[in-house]
């Protein structure tokens, strides 16, 4: 049993939490610039639970998990940075937590449907996943010479694409591998219009390795979104293009093909890099897994969103990427689990700034500071089909922005004891071999949201916030953002701190506007001192008539 990494998941994602400054990086050209992770000066401690060597993913057994993480806290780290999950909680990093280590854990990548968040332990920081303000644009040049444009990570060898190719077109029932297979695809580039709708499909995937074997030139597909394209990587890197596209450009492909009096052909150039406030980010990705909680639906989860889509980061060398990625030594990877990472440097770089605050304080920090608009201004938006305005489900407070979260204002701080008063815990571990059980309202733990699943009748919440500020006097007021449907208020709306009251409590009473079985709504309550400080919180309602009402159709 080798302590080295055989699969190249704990690679990319140490390396994008505290890996060295390293310059002129790229994959073969695409990303070019310099690489570091987000606590470069920081020592990695790494602790090897899972198993598995590539291309199969590495399992993770529940007591491998727990032995690391004890012997993190006996070595005494202060983040844990943990991209792996499942369908059931670990009752057991209470203990963890408790310890002062804060644990960043990813949300999962069963997104969009709703529901599917992981990890969702209110003393865990879990992170969703966003695009980042990079693309990969690759031109086709249709034999009208009309240029259309898609996505790929195409850097196959320079020349080969100066020349035009038979253009096959299979339109949904016609995109089938038995169908591809059967067909004459040598030299030629296969044109795939599918029904599929978020996630590339295996049919989708199967059909890409056929023609890739049987001789082709290439692959263009349709799909709703660019969030998975490094699943390609391997093939299309250098061997053929494989080529995102959206059903516009496709419907352009298309009628080209039908109307050209002769063999349609085609031409795939190179991709080409592109970032900068012309690529609208962060946007979530659609993989990225969404709340509310199965398992705590009164803890809002998840609790912040980090860049996960096309993440360049080390790879290890090992056979896979010395001969199928042609001895990268930085390659691109995508996941909830790419995003983790990013959250774990910078709660390194903040815990080195403020060592005496606790985890919560640490989360609440970034939660607070936390951004919903993007690099234009405009609110981040969730991918999905639809496309839509991202809301707390999608990616928690927001969009992490560590340049602010140094001087957060006020901090929402809970102690280990608050967990175990809320929580049908000993000590981490459980009783009746149980941590999912409130043993009190959930609501009213002092976390940097809230959720509330059940809004039947008028319902109180309370919070307590510590000034954390660079002034110690200072005068903070509330505003409002209800939810749709619901009547919010905040008592006293006015929290004033000095030198003696550095903690203030204060209550945010709901109240249904209309009875009925509703949906999930959004809202925010947000303390501002006038000056740079907006401490925000996310906040999601449910009005019912019922409990535990299904309303899944």
């Amino acid at each position: 049993m080798s302590p080295r990494d055989a699969e190249g998941h704990g690679t990319h994602t140490s390396s994008t939490a505290a890996g060295n400054v390293v310059g002129n990086v790229s994959f073969h050209g695409l990303a070019a610039g310099a690489a570091r992770g987000g606590a470069p000066r920081a020592r990695l401690a790494i602790y090897k639970a899972c198993w598995g060597a590539h291309p199969v993913s590495g399992s993770c057994g529940d007591a491998d998990v727990m032995k690391a993480m004890d012997d993190a806290v006996h070595d005494g780290v202060d983040v844990l940075s943990v991209s792996i999950g499942g369908p059931s909680e670990t009752p057991g990093t209470l203990h963890v937590v408790a310890s002062g280590v804060t644990v960043v854990y990813a949300a999962g990548n069963d997104g969009p449907v709703s529901q599917m968040v992981e990890n969702s332990s209110p003393w865990l920081f879990t992170v969703a996943a966003t695009t980042v303000d990079r693309m990969f644009p690759t031109a086709i040049t249709l034999g009208n010479n009309q240029i259309v444009h898609g996505q790929s990570l195409y850097v196959g060898t320079q020349g080969r694409e100066d020349h035009f190719h038979e253009v096959v077109p299979m339109v949904n029932s016609g995109c089938d591998p038995e169908y591809v297979n059967s067909s004459d695809v040598k030299g030629k580039i296969v044109f795939c219009i599918t029904e599929d709708s978020l996630n590339p499909s295996a049919t989708v995937t199967a059909v890409g390795q056929l023609v890739l074997e049987n001789g082709g030139k290439g692959f263009i597909f349709t799909g709703y979104n660019r969030d998975n394209i490094v699943r390609w990587e391997p093939v299309t890197s250098k061997m053929i293009p494989f080529i995102l596209i959206d059903l516009e450009v496709a419907y352009h492909i298309l009628q080209y093909c039908i109307s050209t009096d002769g063999t349609p052909r085609a031409k795939i150039s190179l991709a080409q890099t592109t970032f900068g406030t012309g690529v609208p980010a962060p946007k979530v990705a659609v993989f990225s897994s969404r709340g509310p909680s199965a398992v705590y639906p009164g803890v809002l989860k998840p609790d912040i969103a980090a860049p996960g889509v096309n993440i360049l980061a080390a790879a290890p060398q090992i056979p896979y990427y010395k001969e199928q990625l042609g001895g990268v030594l930085y390659h691109f990877e995508s996941g909830t689990s790419m995003a983790t990472p990013h959250v774990s440097g910078i709660v390194a770089l903040l815990k080195s700034l403020h060592p005496d605050w606790s985890p919560a304080a640490l989360k609440s920090a970034l939660m607070t500071t936390a951004l919903t608009t993007d690099n234009n201004g405009i609110p981040i938006q969730a991918d999905g089909n639809p496309v839509k305005i991202a809301d707390a489900f999608d990616y928690g407070a927001g969009f992490v922005n560590p340049t602010k979260a140094d001087d957060p204002g006020l901090i929402y701080d809970i102690q280990p004891s608050d967990y175990l008063r809320f929580f049908d815990c000993t000590g981490g571990l459980g009783t009746n071999d149980s941590c999912t059980t409130p043993r009190a309202s959930v609501v009213d733990l002092n976390l940097p949201s809230i959720a509330i699943p059940s809004l039947k009748a008028p319902q109180t919440v309370t919070r307590t916030v510590t000034n954390v500020g660079r002034q110690t006097n200072a005068v903070y007021r509330a505003v409002l953002q209800p939810p749709p449907g619901v009547e919010m208020s905040v008592e006293p709306s006015v929290l004033v701190f000095d030198a003696k009251r550095k903690a203030q409590s204060f209550k945010v009473a709901f109240m249904a506007t209309r009875r009925f079985q509703g949906d999930y709504t959004f809202g925010s309550l947000a303390w501002h001192d006038g000056g740079s400080h907006w401490v925000r919180i996310p906040i999601a309602v449910r009005i019912v008539i019922q409990d535990l009402y299904s309303t899944v159709s």
